[in-house]
Protein backbone atom coordinates (compact mmCIF):
# COMPACT_ATOMS: atom_id res chain seq x y z
CA UNK A 1 0.00 0.00 0.00
CA UNK A 2 2.77 2.58 0.98
CA UNK A 3 4.57 1.60 -2.36
CA UNK A 4 1.18 2.82 -4.37
CA UNK A 5 0.48 5.92 -2.10
CA UNK A 6 4.69 7.25 -3.09
CA UNK A 7 3.42 6.31 -6.84
CA UNK A 8 0.66 8.17 -7.05
CA UNK A 9 2.58 11.07 -5.48
CA UNK A 10 5.13 11.28 -7.75
CA UNK A 11 2.97 11.18 -10.20
CA UNK A 12 0.86 13.71 -9.02
CA UNK A 13 3.88 15.94 -8.96
CA UNK A 14 4.89 15.30 -12.19
CA UNK A 15 1.39 15.72 -13.48
CA UNK A 16 -0.59 17.98 -11.91
CA UNK A 17 -0.80 21.65 -11.68
CA UNK A 18 0.73 23.44 -8.62
CA UNK A 19 -0.86 26.49 -7.05
CA UNK A 20 0.47 27.72 -3.86
CA UNK A 21 0.76 31.13 -1.91
CA UNK A 22 4.31 32.60 -3.28
CA UNK A 23 6.27 33.06 -0.37
CA UNK A 24 6.79 29.87 0.03
CA UNK A 25 8.48 29.67 -3.08
CA UNK A 26 10.80 32.90 -2.56
CA UNK A 27 13.82 33.13 -1.05
CA UNK A 28 14.50 35.84 1.94
CA UNK A 29 16.91 37.38 -0.64
CA UNK A 30 13.71 37.77 -3.15
CA UNK A 31 10.82 38.83 -0.27
CA UNK A 32 13.74 41.99 0.58
CA UNK A 33 13.64 43.07 -2.92
CA UNK A 34 9.83 42.98 -3.30
CA UNK A 35 10.17 45.39 -0.39
CA UNK A 36 12.01 47.83 -1.61
CA UNK A 37 10.85 47.67 -5.09
CA UNK A 38 7.16 48.32 -3.73
CA UNK A 39 8.96 51.25 -2.03
CA UNK A 40 9.97 52.78 -5.18
CA UNK A 41 6.50 51.80 -6.53
CA UNK A 42 4.69 53.74 -4.17
CA UNK A 43 6.50 56.88 -3.98
CA UNK A 44 5.86 56.59 -8.05
CA UNK A 45 2.11 56.18 -7.21
CA UNK A 46 1.95 59.13 -4.97
CA UNK A 47 3.31 61.23 -7.46
CA UNK A 48 1.36 59.88 -10.40
CA UNK A 49 -2.04 60.49 -9.55
CA UNK A 50 -3.38 61.79 -13.77
CA UNK A 51 -1.92 60.53 -16.98
CA UNK A 52 -0.13 63.59 -17.18
CA UNK A 53 1.60 63.39 -13.90
CA UNK A 54 2.59 60.13 -15.00
CA UNK A 55 4.35 60.72 -17.77
CA UNK A 56 5.96 63.47 -16.33
CA UNK A 57 7.60 61.10 -13.47
CA UNK A 58 7.82 58.46 -16.85
CA UNK A 59 9.75 61.18 -19.00
CA UNK A 60 12.13 62.27 -15.56
CA UNK A 61 13.29 58.49 -14.83
CA UNK A 62 13.99 57.89 -18.35
CA UNK A 63 16.30 60.78 -18.12
CA UNK A 64 18.16 60.29 -15.29
CA UNK A 65 19.03 56.40 -17.23
CA UNK A 66 20.39 57.91 -20.04
CA UNK A 67 17.62 58.32 -22.49
CA UNK A 68 17.15 61.03 -25.21
CA UNK A 69 14.58 62.31 -27.24
CA UNK A 70 13.90 60.44 -30.47
CA UNK A 71 14.33 62.11 -34.03
CA UNK A 72 13.09 60.20 -37.04
CA UNK A 73 16.46 59.12 -39.02
CA UNK A 74 18.62 59.67 -36.55
CA UNK A 75 21.50 56.88 -36.00
CA UNK A 76 21.01 54.33 -33.55
CA UNK A 77 23.24 51.45 -32.40
CA UNK A 78 22.80 48.45 -30.24
CA UNK A 79 22.24 49.94 -26.38
CA UNK A 80 21.24 53.39 -27.84
CA UNK A 81 18.49 54.74 -25.31
CA UNK A 82 15.23 56.90 -26.54
CA UNK A 83 11.95 58.09 -26.15
CA UNK A 84 8.86 60.14 -27.07
CA UNK A 85 6.56 62.20 -25.58
CA UNK A 86 3.06 61.88 -26.49
CA UNK A 87 1.56 65.02 -26.01
CA UNK A 88 2.21 65.12 -22.51
CA UNK A 89 -0.06 62.26 -21.99
CA UNK A 90 1.33 59.12 -23.18
CA UNK A 91 5.35 58.13 -23.67
CA UNK A 92 7.18 55.62 -25.57
CA UNK A 93 10.58 54.38 -24.85
CA UNK A 94 13.19 51.90 -26.84
CA UNK A 95 16.19 50.44 -25.62
CA UNK A 96 17.92 49.27 -29.04
CA UNK A 97 18.73 45.65 -29.46
CA UNK A 98 21.65 43.73 -30.67
CA UNK A 99 19.45 41.71 -33.38
CA UNK A 100 18.59 42.61 -36.55
CA UNK A 101 15.15 44.97 -36.02
CA UNK A 102 13.76 43.06 -38.60
CA UNK A 103 13.46 39.95 -35.99
CA UNK A 104 11.06 42.17 -33.89
CA UNK A 105 10.82 43.93 -31.18
CA UNK A 106 9.39 43.22 -28.07
CA UNK A 107 6.80 45.30 -26.78
CA UNK A 108 5.43 45.84 -22.89
CA UNK A 109 2.23 48.22 -22.88
CA UNK A 110 0.30 49.64 -20.20
CA UNK A 111 -1.86 52.52 -19.36
CA UNK A 112 -1.68 55.62 -16.89
CA UNK A 113 -5.29 56.77 -16.94
CA UNK A 114 -7.17 55.77 -14.33
CA UNK A 115 -10.91 55.79 -13.42
CA UNK A 116 -11.58 59.29 -12.06
CA UNK A 117 -14.05 62.72 -12.12
CA UNK A 118 -13.28 65.23 -15.09
CA UNK A 119 -14.71 68.86 -14.39
CA UNK A 120 -16.90 69.79 -16.90
CA UNK A 121 -16.12 72.82 -19.31
CA UNK A 122 -18.59 75.14 -17.91
CA UNK A 123 -18.36 73.70 -13.92
CA UNK A 124 -17.92 76.73 -11.26
CA UNK A 125 -21.75 77.75 -9.79
CA UNK A 126 -22.64 78.80 -6.63
CA UNK A 127 -26.22 77.21 -4.98
CA UNK A 128 -27.46 78.43 -1.59
CA UNK A 129 -24.24 80.18 -0.82
CA UNK A 130 -22.49 76.98 -1.47
CA UNK A 131 -20.00 76.99 -4.32
CA UNK A 132 -19.15 73.45 -6.08
CA UNK A 133 -18.28 72.18 -9.39
CA UNK A 134 -20.05 70.38 -11.83
CA UNK A 135 -17.98 66.85 -12.94
CA UNK A 136 -18.32 63.90 -15.97
CA UNK A 137 -17.00 60.56 -14.37
CA UNK A 138 -14.17 59.04 -16.67
CA UNK A 139 -13.99 55.66 -17.04
CA UNK A 140 -16.06 52.57 -15.09
CA UNK A 141 -17.20 53.48 -11.72
CA UNK A 142 -19.12 52.91 -8.49
CA UNK A 143 -20.23 56.63 -8.90
CA UNK A 144 -21.46 55.87 -4.59
CA UNK A 145 -18.05 55.15 -3.94
CA UNK A 146 -16.88 58.79 -4.93
CA UNK A 147 -19.15 60.53 -2.10
CA UNK A 148 -17.70 61.76 1.03
CA UNK A 149 -14.50 60.76 0.68
CA UNK A 150 -11.31 63.63 0.52
CA UNK A 151 -10.42 64.81 -2.90
CA UNK A 152 -7.82 66.64 -5.06
CA UNK A 153 -8.14 68.67 -8.21
CA UNK A 154 -4.88 68.26 -11.16
CA UNK A 155 -4.47 69.11 -14.49
CA UNK A 156 -3.88 71.73 -16.97
CA UNK A 157 -5.16 75.21 -17.84
CA UNK A 158 -4.65 76.99 -21.19
CA UNK A 159 -5.36 80.66 -20.50
CA UNK A 160 -6.62 82.75 -23.67
CA UNK A 161 -3.39 83.90 -23.69
CA UNK A 162 -2.26 80.58 -24.97
CA UNK A 163 0.04 80.03 -21.62
CA UNK A 164 -0.88 77.30 -19.53
CA UNK A 165 -0.29 76.55 -15.74
CA UNK A 166 -0.20 73.52 -13.50
CA UNK A 167 -3.20 72.99 -10.93
CA UNK A 168 -2.46 70.56 -7.93
CA UNK A 169 -4.47 71.33 -4.97
CA UNK A 170 -5.36 68.60 -2.08
CA UNK A 171 -1.54 66.79 -2.37
CA UNK A 172 0.31 68.77 -0.38
CA UNK A 173 0.31 68.95 3.87
CA UNK A 174 -1.49 72.01 4.52
CA UNK A 175 -3.76 71.85 1.84
CA UNK A 176 -7.59 71.94 1.32
CA UNK A 177 -9.02 69.26 -0.16
CA UNK A 178 -12.63 68.68 -2.08
CA UNK A 179 -15.87 66.65 -1.44
CA UNK A 180 -18.82 65.42 -3.60
CA UNK A 181 -21.31 65.39 -0.15
CA UNK A 182 -23.47 62.43 0.12
CA UNK A 183 -26.81 61.75 2.89
CA UNK A 184 -27.41 61.39 6.09
CA UNK A 185 -28.68 58.02 6.83
CA UNK A 186 -31.55 59.49 9.08
CA UNK A 187 -32.43 61.14 5.47
CA UNK A 188 -31.81 58.71 2.87
CA UNK A 189 -34.42 56.59 2.73
CA UNK A 190 -35.87 57.58 -0.35
CA UNK A 191 -32.09 57.43 -1.92
CA UNK A 192 -31.71 54.08 -0.51
CA UNK A 193 -34.43 52.72 -2.43
CA UNK A 194 -32.64 53.54 -5.81
CA UNK A 195 -30.42 50.69 -7.07
CA UNK A 196 -27.23 50.68 -6.58
CA UNK A 197 -25.85 52.58 -9.89
CA UNK A 198 -28.09 54.94 -9.15
CA UNK A 199 -27.72 55.65 -5.64
CA UNK A 200 -25.39 58.92 -6.28
CA UNK A 201 -26.35 59.74 -9.43
CA UNK A 202 -23.88 61.38 -12.17
CA UNK A 203 -25.22 64.69 -12.34
CA UNK A 204 -25.00 64.44 -8.03
CA UNK A 205 -21.43 64.28 -8.50
CA UNK A 206 -21.26 67.77 -7.32
CA UNK A 207 -18.04 68.56 -6.16
CA UNK A 208 -18.02 70.77 -2.48
CA UNK A 209 -15.11 73.54 -3.19
CA UNK A 210 -15.96 76.82 -0.79
CA UNK A 211 -18.62 78.46 1.41
CA UNK A 212 -17.32 81.85 2.00
CA UNK A 213 -18.74 85.32 0.23
CA UNK A 214 -15.93 87.64 -1.81
CA UNK A 215 -16.78 90.07 1.28
CA UNK A 216 -19.19 91.92 2.94
CA UNK A 217 -20.94 93.16 -0.47
CA UNK A 218 -24.38 91.60 -0.92
CA UNK A 219 -24.01 90.81 -4.30
CA UNK A 220 -25.74 87.75 -6.09
CA UNK A 221 -23.09 84.75 -6.31
CA UNK A 222 -20.59 86.28 -3.93
CA UNK A 223 -19.53 82.91 -3.12
CA UNK A 224 -19.00 81.88 -6.58
CA UNK A 225 -16.69 85.33 -7.34
CA UNK A 226 -14.56 84.83 -3.69
CA UNK A 227 -13.57 81.14 -5.88
CA UNK A 228 -12.66 83.06 -9.00
CA UNK A 229 -10.55 85.48 -7.37
CA UNK A 230 -8.68 82.98 -5.15
CA UNK A 231 -8.00 80.56 -8.57
CA UNK A 232 -7.34 83.95 -10.31
CA UNK A 233 -4.30 85.43 -7.84
CA UNK A 234 -2.97 81.80 -7.88
CA UNK A 235 -3.21 81.00 -11.08
CA UNK A 236 -4.10 83.88 -13.00
CA UNK A 237 -7.31 82.25 -14.17
CA UNK A 238 -10.83 83.84 -15.09
CA UNK A 239 -14.13 81.93 -15.22
CA UNK A 240 -14.15 81.59 -19.60
CA UNK A 241 -10.40 79.69 -19.10
CA UNK A 242 -12.60 76.32 -17.94
CA UNK A 243 -13.13 76.23 -21.61
CA UNK A 244 -9.54 75.07 -22.50
CA UNK A 245 -8.77 73.41 -19.16
CA UNK A 246 -8.38 69.70 -18.30
CA UNK A 247 -8.89 69.30 -14.78
CA UNK A 248 -8.97 65.57 -12.92
CA UNK A 249 -10.71 65.02 -9.55
CA UNK A 250 -9.06 62.03 -7.85
CA UNK A 251 -8.80 60.85 -3.99
CA UNK A 252 -6.82 63.04 -2.10
CA UNK A 253 -4.84 60.48 0.16
CA UNK A 254 -1.79 58.74 -0.36
CA UNK A 255 -1.09 55.14 -0.96
CA UNK A 256 0.07 53.33 1.91
CA UNK A 257 0.64 49.73 3.04
CA UNK A 258 -2.06 47.35 4.02
CA UNK A 259 -2.21 44.94 6.50
CA UNK A 260 -0.75 43.84 9.81
CA UNK A 261 1.96 42.15 7.69
CA UNK A 262 2.67 45.06 5.65
CA UNK A 263 1.96 42.81 2.68
CA UNK A 264 -0.13 44.86 0.10
CA UNK A 265 -0.39 48.47 -1.08
CA UNK A 266 -3.56 50.13 -1.21
CA UNK A 267 -4.00 53.29 -2.94
CA UNK A 268 -5.79 54.92 -5.85
CA UNK A 269 -4.58 54.16 -9.78
CA UNK A 270 -3.07 50.53 -9.22
CA UNK A 271 -5.14 50.02 -12.01
CA UNK A 272 -2.85 50.44 -14.70
CA UNK A 273 -0.09 51.89 -12.92
CA UNK A 274 0.54 49.10 -11.06
CA UNK A 275 1.87 47.76 -14.82
CA UNK A 276 3.27 50.28 -15.69
CA UNK A 277 5.76 51.14 -13.26
CA UNK A 278 7.48 48.02 -13.25
CA UNK A 279 7.28 48.10 -17.24
CA UNK A 280 9.28 51.34 -17.43
CA UNK A 281 11.87 49.94 -14.84
CA UNK A 282 12.34 46.58 -16.49
CA UNK A 283 13.16 48.89 -19.64
CA UNK A 284 15.22 51.71 -17.79
CA UNK A 285 17.08 48.47 -16.28
CA UNK A 286 17.78 46.79 -18.87
CA UNK A 287 21.21 47.44 -20.53
CA UNK A 288 21.36 46.05 -24.15
CA UNK A 289 18.71 43.69 -25.19
CA UNK A 290 19.56 40.70 -27.85
CA UNK A 291 15.60 42.38 -29.31
CA UNK A 292 14.82 45.89 -29.50
CA UNK A 293 13.06 47.07 -26.26
CA UNK A 294 9.70 49.10 -26.19
CA UNK A 295 7.65 50.53 -23.42
CA UNK A 296 4.35 51.84 -24.41
CA UNK A 297 2.50 53.97 -21.67
CA UNK A 298 -0.86 54.86 -22.95
CA UNK A 299 -3.74 57.25 -22.00
CA UNK A 300 -7.14 56.73 -22.62
CA UNK A 301 -7.86 53.11 -21.64
CA UNK A 302 -10.22 53.80 -19.65
CA UNK A 303 -12.79 55.39 -22.19
CA UNK A 304 -11.75 52.77 -25.32
CA UNK A 305 -8.52 53.97 -26.14
CA UNK A 306 -9.96 55.95 -28.32
CA UNK A 307 -8.13 59.28 -29.43
CA UNK A 308 -4.84 60.29 -30.49
CA UNK A 309 -3.34 59.44 -26.95
CA UNK A 310 -4.93 56.18 -26.74
CA UNK A 311 -3.64 52.76 -27.90
CA UNK A 312 -6.68 52.58 -31.26
CA UNK A 313 -4.26 55.75 -32.32
CA UNK A 314 -1.70 55.43 -34.77
CA UNK A 315 1.19 57.03 -32.77
CA UNK A 316 2.98 53.63 -31.52
CA UNK A 317 2.96 51.99 -35.08
CA UNK A 318 4.60 55.24 -36.86
CA UNK A 319 6.82 54.68 -34.01
CA UNK A 320 8.25 51.37 -34.51
CA UNK A 321 7.70 52.28 -38.31
CA UNK A 322 10.71 55.21 -37.20
CA UNK A 323 12.53 53.21 -35.42
CA UNK A 324 12.46 50.60 -38.53
CA UNK A 325 13.75 53.40 -41.25
CA UNK A 326 16.39 53.85 -39.17
CA UNK A 327 17.93 50.71 -40.19
CA UNK A 328 16.37 50.89 -43.33
CA UNK A 329 13.92 48.43 -42.72
CA UNK A 330 9.99 48.46 -43.17
CA UNK A 331 8.05 48.96 -40.38
CA UNK A 332 5.16 46.47 -40.97
CA UNK A 333 7.89 43.46 -41.01
CA UNK A 334 9.51 44.58 -37.81
CA UNK A 335 5.79 44.62 -36.32
CA UNK A 336 4.88 41.04 -37.71
CA UNK A 337 7.93 39.58 -36.57
CA UNK A 338 7.33 41.34 -32.78
CA UNK A 339 6.00 40.75 -29.59
CA UNK A 340 4.20 41.70 -27.04
CA UNK A 341 2.77 42.11 -23.50
CA UNK A 342 -0.27 43.78 -22.22
CA UNK A 343 0.51 45.06 -19.36
CA UNK A 344 -2.76 45.08 -17.90
CA UNK A 345 -3.87 44.29 -14.24
CA UNK A 346 -6.75 41.50 -13.68
CA UNK A 347 -9.06 40.88 -10.69
CA UNK A 348 -8.16 39.37 -7.54
CA UNK A 349 -10.34 36.55 -5.62
CA UNK A 350 -12.07 38.02 -3.12
CA UNK A 351 -13.59 35.79 -0.89
CA UNK A 352 -15.77 38.07 0.76
CA UNK A 353 -17.85 37.93 -3.31
CA UNK A 354 -17.01 34.65 -4.00
CA UNK A 355 -19.87 33.59 -6.67
CA UNK A 356 -18.53 36.01 -9.46
CA UNK A 357 -15.21 33.96 -9.94
CA UNK A 358 -14.78 30.34 -11.33
CA UNK A 359 -12.12 29.48 -8.87
CA UNK A 360 -10.13 26.92 -10.98
CA UNK A 361 -9.43 29.89 -13.38
CA UNK A 362 -9.14 33.10 -11.80
CA UNK A 363 -5.80 35.04 -10.47
CA UNK A 364 -5.11 35.50 -6.35
CA UNK A 365 -3.08 37.38 -4.45
CA UNK A 366 0.23 36.49 -3.83
CA UNK A 367 -0.01 33.75 -6.36
CA UNK A 368 2.48 35.38 -8.58
CA UNK A 369 1.95 37.49 -12.13
CA UNK A 370 -1.10 37.04 -13.84
CA UNK A 371 -0.68 35.72 -17.54
CA UNK A 372 -4.76 36.08 -19.11
CA UNK A 373 -4.99 34.02 -22.13
CA UNK A 374 -8.72 36.20 -23.12
CA UNK A 375 -10.39 38.97 -22.28
CA UNK A 376 -13.31 40.50 -23.16
CA UNK A 377 -16.71 39.80 -22.46
CA UNK A 378 -19.18 36.37 -22.51
CA UNK A 379 -18.17 35.05 -26.03
CA UNK A 380 -14.77 36.98 -25.54
CA UNK A 381 -16.35 39.64 -27.13
CA UNK A 382 -13.65 42.43 -27.89
CA UNK A 383 -10.41 40.09 -26.87
CA UNK A 384 -7.54 39.14 -29.01
CA UNK A 385 -7.03 35.91 -27.50
CA UNK A 386 -3.39 34.72 -27.86
CA UNK A 387 -2.40 31.87 -29.56
CA UNK A 388 -1.09 27.95 -27.80
CA UNK A 389 1.96 28.93 -29.49
CA UNK A 390 2.57 32.27 -28.08
CA UNK A 391 1.52 31.16 -24.50
CA UNK A 392 4.10 28.68 -24.91
CA UNK A 393 6.78 30.90 -25.03
CA UNK A 394 5.86 33.20 -22.21
CA UNK A 395 5.22 29.99 -20.32
CA UNK A 396 8.42 28.79 -20.83
CA UNK A 397 10.13 32.55 -20.27
CA UNK A 398 8.69 33.11 -16.78
CA UNK A 399 9.40 29.24 -15.67
CA UNK A 400 13.29 29.44 -17.18
CA UNK A 401 13.87 32.87 -15.35
CA UNK A 402 12.10 31.28 -12.12
CA UNK A 403 9.33 34.26 -12.30
CA UNK A 404 6.35 33.11 -10.11
CA UNK A 405 3.33 33.34 -12.07
CA UNK A 406 -0.30 32.05 -12.56
CA UNK A 407 -3.22 32.30 -15.00
CA UNK A 408 -6.91 33.65 -14.56
CA UNK A 409 -9.73 35.21 -16.42
CA UNK A 410 -12.05 38.37 -15.48
CA UNK A 411 -14.82 36.43 -13.91
CA UNK A 412 -17.35 34.35 -14.36
CA UNK A 413 -18.53 33.22 -18.20
CA UNK A 414 -21.42 35.19 -18.08
CA UNK A 415 -20.59 37.64 -15.03
CA UNK A 416 -19.33 40.70 -17.06
CA UNK A 417 -15.51 40.50 -18.48
CA UNK A 418 -13.58 43.78 -19.71
CA UNK A 419 -10.94 44.40 -22.26
CA UNK A 420 -7.56 45.68 -22.25
CA UNK A 421 -5.09 47.37 -24.92
CA UNK A 422 -4.24 43.74 -26.43
CA UNK A 423 -6.23 43.93 -28.89
CA UNK A 424 -5.52 46.88 -30.58
CA UNK A 425 -1.99 45.86 -30.87
CA UNK A 426 -2.64 42.60 -31.54
CA UNK A 427 -4.88 44.16 -35.09
CA UNK A 428 -1.12 45.51 -35.97
CA UNK A 429 -0.06 42.00 -36.67
CA UNK A 430 1.77 41.42 -33.41
CA UNK A 431 1.50 38.44 -30.84
CA UNK A 432 -0.01 39.35 -27.78
CA UNK A 433 -0.96 38.52 -24.21
CA UNK A 434 -2.37 39.89 -21.12
CA UNK A 435 0.57 39.89 -18.06
CA UNK A 436 -0.31 41.88 -15.30
CA UNK A 437 -0.90 42.36 -11.35
CA UNK A 438 -4.05 40.80 -9.45
CA UNK A 439 -6.37 43.21 -7.76
CA UNK A 440 -8.30 43.68 -5.11
CA UNK A 441 -10.92 46.48 -4.94
CA UNK A 442 -10.71 47.23 -8.82
CA UNK A 443 -11.98 50.91 -10.27
CA UNK A 444 -12.32 51.83 -6.50
CA UNK A 445 -10.46 54.61 -4.90
CA UNK A 446 -9.07 52.72 -2.75
CA UNK A 447 -7.16 49.46 -4.52
CA UNK A 448 -4.98 46.79 -3.59
CA UNK A 449 -2.46 44.83 -4.64
CA UNK A 450 0.29 42.12 -3.44
CA UNK A 451 4.12 43.36 -3.33
CA UNK A 452 4.76 40.02 -4.19
CA UNK A 453 2.90 40.19 -7.49
CA UNK A 454 4.07 43.87 -8.31
CA UNK A 455 7.63 42.31 -7.95
CA UNK A 456 7.39 39.39 -10.00
CA UNK A 457 5.70 41.56 -12.44
CA UNK A 458 8.42 43.39 -12.58
CA UNK A 459 10.38 39.74 -12.80
CA UNK A 460 8.64 38.79 -15.58
CA UNK A 461 9.05 42.23 -17.48
CA UNK A 462 12.45 42.26 -17.35
CA UNK A 463 12.92 39.01 -18.83
CA UNK A 464 10.93 39.30 -21.34
CA UNK A 465 12.76 42.99 -22.59
CA UNK A 466 16.09 41.26 -21.73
Amino acid sequence: MEEKISAAKERKEALFARHKHGAYRMSAEEKAAAQDFAKEYTAFLNASKTEREACMEAEKLLKENGFVPFVPGMELKAGDKVYRNNRGKAMLAAVIGTEPITEGVRICAAHIDSPRLDLKQNPLYEDHELALFKTHYYGGIKKYQWGAIPLSLHGVVVKADGTSVQVSIGEDEGDPVFCVTDLLPHLATEQMKRPAGAIIRGEELNLLIGSMPFNEDEESESVKLNILHILNEKYGMTESDFLSAELEIVPAFRACDVGLDRSMIGGYGHDDRVCAYPALRALVDCKTPAHTAVVVLADKEETGSDGNTGLCSSYLRYFICDLAECFGAKGRHVLSASQCLSADVNAAFDPTFPDVMEQKNCAFLNHGVCVTKFTGARGKSGTSDASAEFVGVVRRLLDEKKVIWQTGELGKVDAGGGGTVAAYIANLDVDTIDVGVPVLCMHAPFEIVSKLDVYMTYRAFSAFVE
